[in-house]
C-alpha cells in the first residue's frame, strides 16, 4: 500500500514539475525605459536592457529601413512585463 502511494506521489510530482503557469514567467520589464532595441542596426524588435547588444565599434547605415525602429518609425515598449516594438 505504501509503495502505491509513493508511486502516485512521484507521478504527481513529475507531472507538476513539467507544468508552467503564467505566474512563473519572469518579467523582463516594468516600464518602457527597461527595453532597448534587440540589434545594433535596423532593429525590428526589443529586449530587456540588461541583455542589450554590445554595439561598440559597430557602424550602421543612415538608411531608414522599413519595418524597423529607424528614424522614429517605432519604439520599444513594455507590455504585460515583456519588451516589444511598437510601430507608428
Amino acid at each position: 500500500m505504501k509503495m502505491k502511494r509513493l508511486f502516485a506521489l512521484l507521478l504527481l510530482g513529475l507531472f507538476l514539475a513539467g507544468c508552467k503557469t503564467p505566474e512563473m514567467d519572469v518579467k523582463e520589464c516594468s516600464q518602457d525605459a527597461d527595453c532597448v532595441p534587440a540589434s545594433c542596426c535596423h532593429a525590428s524588435s526589443c529586449i530587456a536592457s540588461e541583455n542589450k547588444p554590445d554595439c561598440s565599434g559597430i557602424y550602421c547605415s543612415m538608411e531608414c529601413a522599413p519595418g524597423t525602429l529607424d528614424c522614429g518609425q517605432g519604439s520599444c515598449v513594455c507590455k504585460e512585463g515583456k519588451c516589444g516594438a511598437s510601430f507608428n
